[in-house]
């Protein structure tokens, strides 16, 4: 089967079903064929360089993470490499000699990775050397996440485990209960100053106080619906994002919805199904739908103002807003760039490197793709 199949877990349970697997072959939906289009940009590719040996069949949540002038990436078998932002010049490499379970959360000169073996690994941004690792006590398949004195985890037990960015002295833990059945996956929070806000498996969004751990609000944004187990899913595993000081996060089965992060009153919601981050620009969210549609929505009225469905089934990634664009990549290893204005597609690169799962970056109109066969690039539209 082409298309890639989104796992499901029981519980906390590394063993999983498959989407694929529960219906009969005569029952799968093949992703949509390419669509012609006379192209009114050209991608340039600045630099590409090679990581390591790739990321494995599994779906897997590997970004890389940018820190001023260097990016950072890794592949799953514990190679990280700094590189020139810039030039894609490698400035160091290392070998952790361990199973990696998540991308690259970097800040503050500060490098922090997550093995499959429950550790959380910080290394120097400057040198590559190693500066502590702590026990998470789950797994951690998504991006660590940082501010100057922090380093925040969401584990798939459902616990966000803060640390000591500098030492690695567990700072605090937040529990929160985990549904029966729950996307393989789970989101990344976002860590300001002062507070974390992260969306949970269960349809909630939390705010914790980074000085004492304790919860500030706890807002119950999507309830289940439906009679089965699989129809009453409803994962938060795409990343909250704070766009003009509102609070947007979507749901796997749920809704997208805008709230307030100073109170959690919810401010409008839609309809939509989604396990992916979001993007924002021209006064729009965008939304990778579970189907592999790509929608807009507007900030202030929440109407929708395109749909993008021609890429339905090609299992994409969150989208990255590029210029006056939109991009997504897809299992093939296609990128495809859309229209902010009304979704139509104005170029398409054929990256390939074995496809691309993990979420693309952007800096300065700089589009970074890490792809699943462990070729790193940088992009730009012409």
């Amino acid at each position: 089967m082409k298309m890639l199949c989104r796992m499901l877990a029981t519980g906390v349970v590394a063993a999983t079903l498959t989407g694929c697997g529960l219906w009969s072959k005569e029952a799968e939906i093949e992703p949509n064929e390419l669509v012609s289009f006379e192209a009114e940009q050209q991608v340039e590719v600045l630099w590409s360089a090679s990581i390591g040996g790739g990321f494995g069949e599994k779906y897997h949540q590997f970004t890389p993470g940018i820190d001023g002038e260097r990016i950072y990436a890794t592949d799953s078998e514990g190679v990280v490499v700094a590189l020139n932002r810039e030039t894609g010049a490698v400035l160091w490499r290392v070998e952790l000699e361990t199973t990696l379970s998540g991308g690259v959360g970097a800040g503050y000169d500060r490098v922090v990775v997550a093995a499959e073996s429950g550790q959380l690994i910080a290394l120097d941004g400057n040198s590559g050397e190693e500066m502590w690792r702590a026990e998470l006590g789950s797994e951690a398949v998504s991006v660590p996440q940082m501010n100057t004195e922090l380093v925040v985890a969401q584990l798939i037990n459902g616990q966000l485990v803060a640390f000591n960015g500098f030492t690695g002295e567990r700072k605090w833990t937040v529990d929160n209960q985990v549904p029966n059945l729950t996307l393989r996956g789970t989101s990344a929070p976002v860590v300001a100053a002062d507070v974390t806000i992260a969306g949970m498996a269960n349809g909630n969004l939390v705010a914790v106080d980074n000085e004492q751990g304790t919860a500030l609000w706890e807002k119950t944004v999507i309830s289940p619906q439906g009679r089965s187990d699989l129809d009453r899913v409803i994962d938060i595993d795409g990343r909250p994002m704070i766009y003009e000081n509102t609070l947007y996060v979507s749901s796997y089965q749920g809704r997208l919805v805008a709230v307030n992060p100073f109170n959690a009153q919810v401010l409008w919601g839609k309809k939509v199904s989604s396990y992916r981050s979001l993007a924002a620009g021209f006064g729009n969210i965008y939304v990778s739908e579970a189907d592999d549609a790509v929608q807009a929505f507007d900030i202030a009225s929440s109407a929708s103002v395109w749909r993008q469905a021609e890429l339905a089934n090609r299992s994409i990634t969150s989208p990255a807003v590029v210029g006056t664009t939109v991009a997504v990549a897809d299992y093939e290893g296609y990128i495809h760039f859309m229209s902010q204005i009304d979704g139509h597609f104005v170029a398409r690169y054929a990256f390939g490197s074995g496809g691309v799962r993990g979420d693309m970056k952007v800096i300065d109109d700089t589009l970074y793709v890490l792809g699943n066969g462990g070729r790193l690039a940088a992009l730009r539209l012409n």
